[in-house]
């Protein structure tokens, strides 16, 4: 099984990454770029088929390694 787990910064924090990037984007003529989020996005090949335990365990490693659940929330989606 496949699970593809998307990490971003929360709304109410400051993403300095992303704000550098859209001051390049407009240095560049990209003027029309509002604003920039910088996340992260993961793909893990899991050894199993039941979808609750595939689903609990990436839930365990985003809130233990993959994501600093204080400042960044995750999504993940189950393929297989």
């Amino acid at each position: 099984m496949k699970a593809k787990v998307y990490v971003t910064i929360k709304e109410n924090v400051l993403d300095p990454q992303g704000t550098a990037v859209q001051g390049a984007l407009h240095t560049m003529g990209f003027a029309e770029v509002g604003s920039v989020r910088i996340g992260k996005y993961l793909e893990l090949e899991l050894d199993t088929n039941d979808k609750a335990e595939a689903e609990a365990r990436v839930k365990a490693m985003c809130e233990k390694l993959l994501a600093n659940v204080v400042v960044e929330d995750y999504r993940v989606e189950l393929e297989g």
